[in-house]
């Protein structure tokens, strides 16, 4: 939703989902979190797959997601490999302006360099880049596609990294959805939907509320009078109506949000409210399909910040602000499919308008920053099959909106089945433009202000890889080798540090690289699924220093038992060291978690469910701001979930 936000595929997917929302019930396509072969880049009019995509994508089902232990969604896409957000921090306790996502080592500052899309319509903040993970109810998602990689230009803006797209369920005739956990912290979470056809229309309407007392970020022997639990409240809604006509097709699409919450001391707060009208209108002939999609956002973001002594028994305000902010986006495109090739042409334009308020309460005085940012941009895309390969070419051409800057980013691939076999190739670059936040809003966390740098200039990505994907009746085999090359990437540089201050300001870095490999591996027998996933990525800055927040090594295995009625699962998930800062001062030890969901079904609607998140209740280190903060402890909850037709 920031900077080029209307991208090709965000407007595919709103299309796969008004095809796929006919009034009749849809098979849901097998998912699995190992890569799988049957990748999509480009849709017939009747939603079915038209070609694959030289890259891997992991593919998260509806059941997948249940059998992953998190409150939000971001804690369950944990147990893929290569997923987090800036710090270590679960969503449910992180500032907001933390919760920007990295995919293979690519890193983030908060502002995601990655692209994430709901129903195609994009969930980057348009201020900031990053996401409000809460808007999304994990328990109410029909699948969830994560895309590591660039491999096709199309993307644009926010997707330097990779995209995920997440699917609400089809609407069914007479539904009833309602979902209810409490735990520990005094948590509670409750969320229903209901969903109905009228002839050729369709409605869904869904709603989420949520509290938790939290727990304390500041571990206990270092704790003072000061520190408060990381805590939220929020509540949420979303509305979707479709027209389902055999040739024309509307969707219509509102969201809001309402949060707050306690940042870990007595005087740290910050609230959003925000809102987002989406729309999307296909007409289809025979082999060509063309399309229009527009959104608007409003929101408005709160925020304080303290100085806290170093016995964290006196905390003082140092700053308070305030960002209202608007978004308008659209996109329109057209699509030829034929017998061996296909084509996609289109446009799309971004305006993003925001304003910091910002009283500073040592010089008592309140200023103003921020401004517009404009984007947009052409694209093309195309492929064509010859014999068992595929070969894919793009490009696009965008105006990045800062300082008259145009950038060109290309791509190309191919694919090769052979037998159980599928080879892939592809090569790309990309971009990621700051953001309004990075360009002009300050902030401090504990005792390390972060200075804005309005002379920013985009960030660039060159990037290649190669995989190989086996594919057989019960098992699944994944193997990816990548290097993407970095170049004006932002990030926050150390300035000065002294004992009571260290001062940073965010700066294009001139190069830095990202190479590793990743691997999935999945197979089901009888009742029992195994997976397992790896990657490894160094990341380094040219100076040799390691990106920040980003690990060398993450792991994770999981295995599920799932009967007539019984669903369960565990998973290990682990992490090497990272560090928390541009000149590798600051390390936070590696860690691995224990996880275990369960699920019973008591009727054939009606189910009770419970989940455990760090059951070994292991500590682990999140930040260094220089004062430690810790990741969330043991958290469980248990609940009833129904869903089903209500008569």
């Amino acid at each position: 939703m920031s900077n080029t936000r209307i991208i090709f595929f965000g407007v595919l997917t709103a299309c796969c989902v008004l095809a796929q929302n006919n009034g009749t019930p849809q098979q849901t396509p097998p998912s699995t979190s190992a890569e799988i072969p049957a990748l999509k880049t480009t849709v017939t009019v009747n939603a079915t797959l038209a070609s694959e995509a030289p890259a891997a994508i992991t593919v998260l089902g509806q059941q997948e997601l249940q059998t992953i232990p998190g409150i939000e969604l971001d804690d369950r896409l944990r147990q893929v490999p290569g997923f987090s957000l800036f710090r270590r921090s679960s969503s449910v306790v992180a500032n907001p302006t933390t919760q920007g996502v990295s995919l293979r080592g690519t890193g983030s500052s908060g502002a995601s360099r990655t692209l994430i899309l709901w129903d195609g319509i994009p969930l980057n903040d348009p201020f900031g880049g990053w996401v409000y993970w809460d808007r999304i109810d994990p328990s109410y998602i029909s699948r969830v596609e994560i895309d590591r990689g660039a491999s096709t230009s199309l993307f644009g803006d926010r997707a330097m990294g990779g995209a995920i797209s997440i699917f609400s369920p089809a609407e069914e005739h007479d539904h009833l959805f309602f979902n209810y956990l409490g735990g520990n912290e005094n948590t509670h979470d409750v969320s229903g939907a209901y969903s109905n056809f009228w002839g050729l229309w369709g409605l869904s309407v869904h709603s989420r509320g949520f509290t938790t007392d939290g727990y304390y970020v500041t571990p206990g022997y270092a704790r003072g009078s000061v520190d408060r639990p990381a805590n939220l409240r929020f509540a949420t809604g979303d509305v979707h109506v479709d027209y389902l006509g055999t040739r024309d097709r509307l969707a219509i699409r509102f969201d809001i949000l309402a949060e707050e919450r306690v940042n870990g001391t007595a005087l740290t707060h910050n609230s959003t409210g925000l809102g987002t009208l989406g729309t999307t209108y296909t007409h289809s002939w025979t082999n060509d399909e063309v399309s229009v999609l527009g959104f608007h956002t409003q929101e408005q973001f709160h925020s304080t910040f303290s100085a806290v002594s170093a016995d964290r028994n006196f905390e003082r305000l140092t700053s308070r602000q305030t960002v209202p902010i608007q978004d308008t986006g659209g996109a329109a495109y057209w699509q030829h499919h034929a017998k061996r090739w296909n084509t996609v042409v289109g446009a799309d334009a971004d305006d993003t308008r925001g304003i910091s308020y910002d009283y500073s309460y040592n010089a008592r005085a309140l200023t103003r920053s921020g401004g517009t940012l404009l984007e947009h941009g052409v694209f093309a895309q195309g492929d064509v099959a010859l014999g068992p390969a595929r070969f894919f070419a793009g490009i696009r051409h965008q105006f990045t909106g800062q300082h008259g800057e145009t950038f060109v980013s290309p791509n190309a691939g191919a694919t090769l089945g052979f037998h159980q076999f599928r080879f892939r190739a592809s090569g790309y670059r990309s971009f990621r433009a700051p953001t309004l936040n990075e360009l002009y809003r300050g902030f401090r966390v504990g005792n390390a202000l972060t200075l804005a740098n309005p002379a920013l200039v985009p960030e660039g990505l060159v990037g290649v890889e190669a995989g190989v994907d086996y594919y057989a009746e019960s098992t699944r085999i994944s193997f990816t080798a990548f290097h993407n090359d970095l170049n004006n990437l932002v990030d926050n540089a150390t300035l000065s540090v002294t004992p009571s201050l260290i001062l940073r300001q965010r700066m294009n870095f001139p190069s830095a690289l990202s190479r590793g490999l990743e691997a999935g591996v999945h197979h089901h027998w009888t009742h029992w699924i195994a997976e397992a996933g790896y990657q490894y990525a160094d990341s380094r800055l040219a100076t040799g220093q390691r990106i920040p927040e980003v690990p060398k090594q993450t792991g994770t295995a999981q295995l599920t038992y799932s009967g007539k009625s019984t669903l369960i699962s565990g998973g290990i998930r682990a992490f090497s060291l990272v560090f928390d800062d541009d000149l590798n001062q600051f390390l936070l030890p590696g860690y691995a978690t224990l996880e275990i969901a369960a699920q019973q079904h008591l009727t054939k609607n009606l189910s009770v469910q419970a989940t455990f998140d760090n059951l070994l209740d292991r500590t682990y280190l999140v930040a260094l701001t220089p004062n430690p903060n810790v990741g969330a402890p043991r958290i469980w909850r248990i609940g009833l979930r129904w869903s089903g037709p209500i008569r």
